[in-house]
């Protein structure tokens, strides 16, 4: 394979700009997408705070305009070399100044290709020592990015490691698209049956109770007696006795991210309650207030995390109702007069439940759905796993390629 410079196979290396009147000129909706660095993460885009600029803005920005196959690269801050492509439904689109646009030239180098080379181990660690040597702020430039040396095979090879490794991204995304749907599902279900009432074997018999009129025969908890809430560990406390024996911990930033080579480590012999398993169901209760169905793999529960359990109510239960005092929670959280917002326990006690008469019948409906997405997230680890380990090997020309 020939070695070359980044900038003599691109026709396009450079970054835009944040449009005049700053944040208070976005939009929410629109027909021209604003891409920032919050949405460019590793293999996928975020649709996540994705803004919109108008077309004014947008003129004034068309020599950043993003064309479909450009690969996009974090060039500042904390997101500093995070890659990806941008989906075509979000076309047309710009980028604002902490993320650049790469254009390769068609013909000698295959943008899915560059994706993935960029985001090789060895590369992504190369991109990282890079932006912050010298510099109180992480930085790539542009002479950087021309200056990456960039080994390539013929263009054939190139197209056949991007088509094997983007097929199990495909996967990925698809399932993560099935999930938001499920998910959608999950919360219509839980909002029809238990605040309308509308569910199976209803009679239209109401009773008073703590929440007003409910349904005949059902009974109110706090969702502290519906749930156990396992506080986690200082874990700092307990590190791990060498370099090969140890669990990631499990902090909100792993809960939101998944584990990566950052995360902390911490002894394996802390007592098993506190061990996290896949499909354990944990709620973030400072910082980012989160809720979800744990998927990463084995790790070490971090303090300002439960563990949400329960002997007498299913997961999902648990899981849809933490979900429906969320927002609440949050206001909470928002309200403290600290650099991190959280809820007490006591908030726990007073968030109110409904308990149906007969919970066999909704469970019927409602935990096929939260099985199959916990299902779904677990494919989407393994397959990742999968992409991972082939993606240094086929950039190297291990594997024979039939072409």
């Amino acid at each position: 394979m020939r070695k070359y410079r980044l900038g003599e196979l691109c026709i396009k290396i450079g970054s835009g700009a944040t449009p005049k009147g700053g944040k208070e000129s976005y939009l929410d909706e629109g027909e021209i997408a604003l891409i920032r660095s919050q949405n460019v993460l590793d293999f996928s885009f975020s649709y996540d705070g994705l803004i919109f600029i108008n077309q004014n803005q947008a003129r004034k920005l068309s020599n950043v305009e993003i064309e479909e196959n450009d690969v996009l690269l974090n060039i500042t801050g904390d997101s500093v070399a995070r890659v990806c492509q941008v989906p075509k439904n979000i076309l047309p689109a710009r980028v604002n100044q902490h993320v650049a646009i790469i254009r390769p030239k068609e013909g000698i180098l295959d943008s899915t290709y560059l994706k993935y080379y960029l985001l090789r181990p060895q590369f992504k660690d190369y991109m990282l020592g890079l932006s912050s040597a010298g510099a109180t702020r992480n930085a790539l430039t542009k002479g950087m990015i021309e200056d990456f040396e960039i080994e390539l095979p013929d263009l054939p090879t190139q197209q056949k490691i991007a088509s094997i490794l983007s097929s199990l991204d495909d996967k990925i995304e698809l399932n993560r698209q099935t999930n938001a749907t499920l998910e959608a599902m999950a919360q219509a279900l839980f909002q029809e049956w238990f605040v309308a009432f509308n569910f199976p074997g209803a009679t239209g018999e109401m009773e008073d109770s703590e929440l007003g009129l409910v349904p005949k025969g059902w009974r109110v908890e706090p969702l502290d007696k519906v749930a156990d809430f396992l506080n986690g560990l200082a874990l700092q406390k307990f590190p791990p006795e060498n370099e090969d024996g140890f669990l990631p911990v499990i902090k909100i930033r792993e809960l939101k991210n998944g584990v990566t080579s950052s995360s902390d480590k911490a002894s394996p012999n802390i007592p098993e309650k506190y061990i996290i398993h896949d499909g354990d169901l944990l709620f973030s209760w400072s910082g980012t207030l989160e809720v979800k169905f744990w998927n990463g793999g084995k790790g070490a529960l971090n303090q300002h995390l439960f563990k949400v359990t329960s002997e007498k109510y299913p997961a999902w239960f648990c899981y849809l109702w933490v979900q429906y005092h969320l927002n609440e929670f949050r206001n909470i959280a928002a309200d403290k007069a600290t650099t991190m917002g959280h809820i007490q326990r006591k908030h726990l006690s007073e968030a109110l439940c409904l308990i149906p008469e007969n919970l066999e019948k909704i469970d019927a409906s409602l935990k096929p759905i939260i099985d199959t997405i916990i299902s779904n997230e677990q494919e989407n680890q393994t397959l990742t796993q999968v992409r991972d380990g082939l993606l240094p090997r086929l950039m190297k020309g291990e594997y024979a390629l039939n072409i």
